[in-house]
């Protein structure tokens, strides 16, 4: 069977520290926002916060790694053969087909990959970000000059993000049973190494 190393150790510590950080603020941040009592109200507002600044430390070393590393690559948008990608999802993934793109340590990321992983890196995390520490700092607005914003707005933008972050966990989630076998990618991330099955051993053709 075909093997290709893809994750190197920082980047599995990262991906699953993020994956539960994000998951506890969504716990937290809908208990915040009353859909149900857990903790109560005012620890988790608490621990909320705790957790955001702990996932604003990672992602700061993330980001110097990243560039540092030459990682950040693996997120420039391409095209090529985005559609074929967007084909397979649709309707090849249901009848049992081969996937068409192969990762390997150059190319981790297929194009649909690409620009979903840079859609929440460069639009719904900043979203979630501004609006949070708006949102914590609501008292400061008038010394900032910011009297007039809305924080009904604010809060509403987001509780918007919040549920545009959980619908791309449970996209995640699903995604990562469609490897080779259902847990294939899951063990990929935690070992480094992705089988790709017996059709992408050399010598055999796709």
């Amino acid at each position: 069977m075909a093997r290709v190393y893809l994750f190197k150790p920082f980047e599995r510590f990262w991906h699953w520290c993020q994956a539960a950080l994000i998951i506890f603020m969504l716990l937290t941040g809908f208990e915040v926002h009353g859909t149900y009592s857990l903790f109560g109200f005012e620890k988790a507002v608490a621990y909320h916060t705790i957790a955001a600044w702990t996932l604003v430390g990672l992602w700061i070393f993330a980001i110097f790694w990243h560039v540092t590393s030459g990682e950040w690559r693996h997120y420039i948008p391409t095209t090529h053969n985005i559609f074929v990608i967007a084909k397979y999802y649709s309707s090849g993934i249901f009848k049992d087909e081969p996937h068409p793109f192969r990762p390997s340590l150059s190319n981790k990321h297929n194009p649909l990959q690409r620009l979903t992983y840079l859609a929440v890196l460069t639009l719904l995390s900043p979203l979630l970000w501004l609006t949070g520490w708006l949102y914590l700092f609501y008292a400061d607005w008038q010394a900032w000059g910011l009297g007039k914003l809305q924080l009904q707005w604010i809060a509403t933008s987001h509780t918007l993000g919040a549920f545009l972050m959980l619908a791309f966990l449970i996209s995640h989630l699903y995604l990562a049973t469609t490897g080779h076998k259902i847990t294939s990618q899951v063990k990929a991330m935690i070992t480094g190494w992705e089988d790709l099955g017996d059709d992408a051993a050399p010598g055999k053709k796709h």
